[in-house]
């Protein structure tokens, strides 16, 4: 390119690279928009052309300084293009990282002279603008000081000007790098972990950053530098297209955008995928994920293998000083040297900090051992060799179907491991072999999850999910079964429509291919097609309805499906995120699972007319609210004990709760504490106990949005009160009549908040209560209220993001035989409560009781509501109120 460069630098006076900014900006722009030439050949087309150009004020500016020889060409000087610019990875927005270096021959006013000749047309332009003048000697100190620096001087390339200047730069610079190396490696693996910890994985973020999240371009360019330092170099095999497609989506991602941004945005995305030919915005991102993890895996197969080779470096002085000084050709330090193998497996051993195959081992004969070496890889916390997986891959033959016992266990094993599963499982899957072992896998590999909660892809939160069932096999009698469903309970992903529908099928080809019997089978294919039910019953259903109970367990069929279907609930939240899982979500599926233990076991089922079970505060809370005509307020924060090795929510017990505030007429508020040492927290929970009256829910709800506390989880229900201060024509709390009812008794309505605030400190319950008593008497007008802040909120700038999908309201058939259950899908906002509330009450009905539960930004309600004489709706008026409330949510 420096020949061509020099050579158009004479002719490129009236050219689109003409000197004058107008005539590159015009010659760039035809580039850019040019949709024919689009990834590399554009990006090699923009240097080519910035090249011509900055060689032309190079050529200018040495002629007005005087530094120019008789061919017009500077002397002593050249440019330089480092980094991104030097690799010719200009992307439209790219920063121009250029270098003056100069021999130091020429006087300092004529070098900067020339380089505001250089640098004030690009800054004109309104390009981004990396510079520097310097020696070579300068250029040499300062890439020592800073590996930044010394990283980009790797990629120095000449523009223009004296090229036996920029050649002896690159060669000094070279030299020093590997000779620095051994220093130099280490500081620059770990500025990328602090990379990584800072931006995260690319592979698994929803808006990952392209350049600096780990696996993507910045990876990708250190991957060169270890590769330049001889030491070690990079798999290259699709390492060159991984960084090409990572290169062409920033390309994109810049002309849509018209900004310098690495950052993949939500609302960027399907624009991206269109310029790039893709089909939409999944496609795009499975993409840019393979790509991510194709240099993810290069990277630590690469620093694995710099750690070896500096730790066989540094052990060599030692070992020579140890045999005083003998020869290296003597047998003593030769035996000393040889690395030890010691066996793990049947055709499996490890071998400096890694496993690979024994010399006697039969890829070829042995189909199982791809399995048993990476069982064994896993359970001794050690990696595979990139030699041996490459082996395997391409040696062993297809397991036979369906798989011997062996196989079967061997995987069972590996998934069985923990942690360590993770880095081996990565390993078989980069080389082909896991969707050769499980073909349907394929469909799941690197597929995005839109649904915030999740933190991973499809197919590494399967993985995950085995991780977190591993530690919980103990508490099951088949952990075989378990790991296998976690590893296949999202597998349905790939297909369209209902993935739990789709997943059973899938899981029992798979199973059946494995060798499974048919009795294994169908468990199997329960737990896949059931993974979601106790989570979704236990936050969405009255778990005091015996038709909700009655229905899990006709679904779950046995105690031994019930116990693994436990076990496989709190392992999929645990890896869906931590919005999935909560000591207090956890108490609810365990209360819900010893209710339908119970069932399974044929106790009798509990009495839908008995008064509900309450704890002494609240029934003190109810006595007080029944007595003063009024709401009583309790805040607590909420902690539960975790004996040591007791994974979270395995127990039904009440949590201990901490300090307390305390709300109720006449009374002062208390202190609030922080839960101690050794709990978890569950968050702060608020119990109201208010006379049943019209509007209790959505004035409770609306005061909780002014007060700005976010509702994580609510419950709402009547409660009993002692017979001697009811008599016994007290009403049945099991079924309270509205407060409207002829010579009906109100009862007491307890409503358990879970709640946290959106900033600051929480409010005290003596400020809630008093705005409760304003809101139900009318005095305080909490749509107005939340109106004015909607509107003050709209004059703030906000980033600009997606659009939530429009809120979806549900009748619930069949789900009990006591009330209607509305189900209210939306996006979460301040006030939802509030509005599903009101909607409810403009509707008519009653609320018997309500059940809320926030994942992330999404919202899914279930309300148990009667009609006015306390029984179920009718199917037509319960579909129209569930499009009366979607109304009132939409509008």
């Amino acid at each position: 390119m420096t020949e061509s460069v020099e050579a158009k630098t004479e002719t490129t006076a009236g050219t689109a690279a003409d000197s004058a900014p107008g005539g590159y900006a015009a010659a760039r722009l035809r580039l850019l928009q040019e949709e024919s030439r689009s990834g590399p050949p554009r990006r090699t087309a923009l240097a080519e052309l910035t090249d011509q150009w900055l060689a032309a004020l190079l050529a200018g500016g040495a002629r007005e300084a005087g530094i120019a020889r008789r061919d017009g060409l500077a002397q002593g000087v050249a440019l330089v293009a480092v980094g991104g610019y030097g690799r010719g990875e200009l992307s439209p927005r790219s920063d121009l990282d250029v270098l003056l270096l100069h021999d130091g021959s020429a006087d300092a006013p004529a070098i900067a002279a020339l380089a505001d000749h250089v640098w004030y047309p690009v800054w004109d332009l309104g390009l981004a603008l990396d510079h520097s003048v310097r020696t070579p000697d300068q250029a040499r100190k300062t890439a020592g000081e800073d590996l930044k620096a010394q990283l980009g001087l790797l990629d120095a390339r000449h523009i223009a000007g004296d090229a036996p200047l920029t050649a002896g730069l690159r060669t000094a610079v070279l030299a020093d790098w590997r000779a620095q190396a051994p220093r130099r490696l280490p500081e620059l693996r770990e500025l990328g972990q602090e990379r990584a910890l800072r931006h995260g994985e690319l592979q698994y973020l929803l808006e990952p950053d392209l350049k600096e999240a780990r696996g993507g371009l910045r990876d990708a360019t250190a991957l060169r530098a270890v590769a330049a330092s001889w030491l070690a170099d990079a798999p290259r095999e699709g390492l060159a297209e991984a960084r090409r497609r990572l290169l062409d989506a920033r390309d994109a991602l810049h002309l849509t955008t018209g900004r310098a941004t690495d950052r993949l945005a939500l609302q960027e995305q399907d624009q991206v995928a269109a310029d790039l030919g893709l089909l939409d915005a999944d496609t795009l991102l499975r993409q840019v994920y393979e790509s991510a993890r194709t240099i993810s895996y290069a990277s630590d197969v690469t620093w694995r293998e710099v750690e070896r080779v500096l730790r066989a470096r540094s052990a060599r002085p030692r070992l020579r000083g140890l045999l005083g000084g003998r020869g290296r050709g003597g047998s003593q330090a030769g035996g000393a040297g040889a690395a030890e193998r010691s066996p793990l497996a049947e055709g499996v051993v490890e071998q400096d900090g890694e496993v690979v195959l024994a010399r006697a081992a039969r890829p070829e004969r042995d189909p199982v051992l791809p399995l048993r070496a990476a069982a064994a890889a896993a359970q001794a916390g050690l990696p595979l060799s990139l030699h041996a997986v490459r082996r395997l891959a391409a040696a062993a033959r297809p397991l036979p179907v369906p798989w011997p016992p062996e196989a079967r266990e061997q995987l069972v094993t590996l998934l069985g491991a923990g942690e360590s599963t993770v880095g081996v499982w990565e390993a078989l899957e980069a080389e082909g072999l896991i969707t050769r072992l499980l073909p349907d896998w394929e469909r799941v590999r690197c597929r995005p999850q839109r649904n915030p909660v999740h933190r991973w892809t499809v197919d590494r939160h399967l993985v995950e999910t085995a991780v977190r069932a591993s530690a919980l096999s103990r508490r099951v009698g088949r952990p075989d079964l378990l790991l296998i469903a976690a590893l296949l309970h999202d597998i349905g992903k790939g297909w369209p429509g209902d993935h739990s529908v789709a997943g059973e099928t899938i899981a029992r080809d798979v199973a059946t291919r494995i060798g499974f019997d048919r009795a294994d089978v169908a468990v199997l294919a329960t737990l896949v097609r059931h993974h979601l039910l106790l989570i979704e019953t236990a936050t969405r259903r009255d778990l005091d309805d015996p038709a909700t109970v009655r229905s899990v367990a006709e679904a779950v069929g046995s105690t031994a499906t019930l116990e693994l279907l436990h076990a496989l609930t709190e392992a999929d939240a645990l890896a869906t995120g931590p919005a999935a899982w909560s000591a207090w979500r956890g108490s609810l599926v365990a209360d819900l699972v010893k209710r339908v233990a119970g069932v399974l076991a044929g106790e009798p089922a509990a009495d839908p007319s008995a008064p509900q079970q309450t704890t002494a505060e609240q029934e003190r809370l109810a006595i007080e609210a029944w007595r003063t005509g009024g709401p009583v307020l309790a805040l607590h924060a909420r902690s539960e004990a975790l004996p040591p090795g007791e994974p979270t929510g395995a127990r039904t017990g009440a949590p201990a709760s901490g300090a307390q505030s305390h709300a109720a007429p006449g009374a002062e508020p208390g202190a609030r504490s922080h839960a101690e040492p050794g709990t978890e927290p569950i968050g702060v929970e608020l119990l109201i106990a208010v006379p049943d009256q019209p509007g209790v829910l959505p004035a409770a709800a609306g005061v909780l949005a002014l007060h700005r506390l976010t509702v994580r989880a609510a419950d709402l229900r009547a409660v009993g009160l002692p017979e001697e201060l009811t008599g016994p024509a007290a009403p049945d709390p099991a079924r309270p009549a509205p407060a409207s009812a002829p010579g009906a008794d109100p009862g007491v309505l307890l409503l358990s908040w879970r709640v946290a605030a959106e900033y600051g400190s929480l409010p005290q319950a003596a400020r809630l209560r008093k705005d409760l008593l304003r809101a139900l008497d009318g005095s305080l007008d909490i749509v107005a209220r939340l109106a004015e802040r909607e509107a003050a909120y709209r004059g703030y700038p906000r980033r600009r993001g997606v659009h939530a999908p429009p809120p979806r309201v549900t009748v619930a058939p069949g789900s009990s035989q006591l009330a209607t259950v509305i189900e209210v899908r939306a996006q979460d906002a301040p006030g939802l409560l509030h509005r599903i509330g009101r909607a409810l009450e403009d509707a008519g009905v009653t609320v018997r009781s309500a059940h809320v539960s926030t994942l992330g930004a999404n919202a899914v309600d279930a309300f148990y509501v009667t009609d006015a004489s306390g029984a179920p709706l009718r199917p037509v008026r319960a579909a129209e109120v569930a499009q009366e409330v979607e109304r009132a949510l939409s509008g």
